[in-house]
């Protein structure tokens, strides 16, 4: 019998675990290769773990709602086709597991351990970092993981209860219990005010990924100083040129040429005129971007968003840009993404104006520092230049929303940008080939 771990696999480079949803195989169920066998979830994405060769799942190392580091096994594949029902067998496969795991790596990485012996995972640590924890109060977090380890569960309904009164259980003998209130830091969330409910009011739990978008908006509130510049753009051209194509490109190529594409060529060329857009802060370090990553976002079909990114978007002309959009927008709104296609965005657009909003004031998707919301495209009249005089006429017209970090981000260069982009969209050229 040839045995095959099934391993966590690599999600990318901001990742270090991921969720066990649920199990679509169970022990002794036949599998294919490629087949998905468990459903797993990272607080960027849900995604599917598939079979690394056909035959018999003999054993699954983790429950529904177990946390996984990136690299450990979750299970057992026997290749041979061969059922397998003694028990000893299992063991072995076990003992085999657990050791190459324990050879390929530390049982308890010093940078992840608090000043006692518990472990952290990189991901708690970054959610306790952002939010001003302590070691010390990490410490008396109480644990529902693995020996008692802190979930990026258990630590985000913390955060949902701080500064509450007790906002975690304790034991009579912590001498933390009389701290005074004055020795919270100023980054703390201060304490909600209760909502008062009301009759017939409905009481709705947020799922996984409306929690983890709430607490990513706050945090992007808290960490950067927005600034908004506005910039209505005459994009008569660009209608009048998508109107005349969209028919053959739909005949020729089965799908729709609309509006996005279009943006996401202006703002990459745009980023290639000012690359201080293109950007990320790091403490005091300003984290210059080599490649051009425009994420969109996408609402997908139970109301929340996701951020698909195209990737080197400066490097492809429209139709490979169209194709890429049409492509990742479609299983976005599915919930088909790979963690990779929603990893390394550094600049992201929101078009706004599919909801029939004239303008909006986007908040930044951090580490990026900027953000910009695409308006509705509305006829109206407007003032245009002849060489006859100036007439007023009927237009196409559309508003760009900038929001930017003041931090790094100046108004003139915020400016500038949003003022590029609109060049870009205005000068389109009617005969464009795609």
């Amino acid at each position: 019998m040839a045995e095959k771990p099934i391993l966590m696999p690599k999600m990318g480079e901001s990742i270090a675990e991921a969720t066990i949803i649920r199990w679509l195989k169970n022990e002794g169920d036949k599998v294919e290769k490629d087949e998905p066998i468990v459903e797993i979830a990272t607080d960027k994405v849900d995604s599917e773990i598939p079979s690394i060769e056909a035959g018999i799942l003999v054993k699954q190392f983790y429950k529904d709602g177990q946390v996984v580091k990136v690299g450990e096994p979750v299970a057992m594949i026997a290749t041979d086709g061969a059922a397998v029902s003694a028990p000893a067998p299992v063991a072995e496969i076990e003992k085999t597991v657990v050791a190459a795991v324990n050879t390929a790596q530390p049982e308890k990485p010093a940078a992840v351990t608090s000043g006692g012996d518990r472990f952290y995972s990189p991901l708690v640590l970054n959610i306790a970092r952002t939010e001003g924890i302590g070691m010390e109060e990490l410490d008396r977090l109480p644990g529902t993981g693995k020996e008692g380890r802190v979930t990026k569960a258990d630590i985000l309904n913390y955060l949902q209860n701080r500064g509450a009164a007790p906002s975690v259980t304790l034991t009579a003998a912590s001498p933390s219990l009389t701290q005074p209130a004055a020795t919270k830091t100023e980054t703390e969330k201060p304490a909600s005010e209760a909502v008062r409910l009301g009759a017939g009011d409905e009481i709705i739990e947020m799922d996984r990924v409306r929690k983890l978008i709430a607490d990513h908006m706050v945090m992007s509130k808290r960490t950067s100083p927005h600034v908004t510049s506005f910039v209505e753009a005459d994009v008569t051209n660009l209608v009048n040129w998508r109107n005349k194509v969209k028919d053959s490109f739909k005949k020729r190529d089965g799908g729709n040429i609309t509006f996005t594409p279009v943006f996401v060529w202006a703002i990459a060329k745009a980023i290639k005129d000012y690359p201080m857009i293109n950007v990320s802060v790091d403490g005091d370090k300003i984290i210059k971007k080599k490649n051009i990553n425009i994420g969109m976002a996408v609402a997908q079909q139970n109301g929340n968003l996701i951020v698909p990114v195209i990737k080197n978007a400066d490097t492809m002309n429209l139709l490979g840009i169209t194709r890429v959009v049409n492509d990742l927008a479609n299983r976005a709104r599915v919930n088909k993404l790979t963690p990779d296609e929603i990893q390394g965005g550094t600049y992201t657009v929101t078009n706004v104006g599919s909801l029939g909003n004239l303008m909006g004031t986007p908040v930044i998707n951090q580490p990026q520092v900027a953000i910009m919301a695409i308006g509705a495209i509305r006829k109206k009249p407007a003032v245009i230049e002849t060489e006859y005089g100036d007439v007023i006429a009927i237009r196409h017209m559309m508003f760009l929303s900038h929001s930017y970090d003041h931090r790094v981000v100046d108004g003139a260069l915020g400016g500038m940008f949003v003022r590029k982009v609109a060049d870009y969209l205005e000068q389109w050229d009617p005969e464009t080939v795609i």
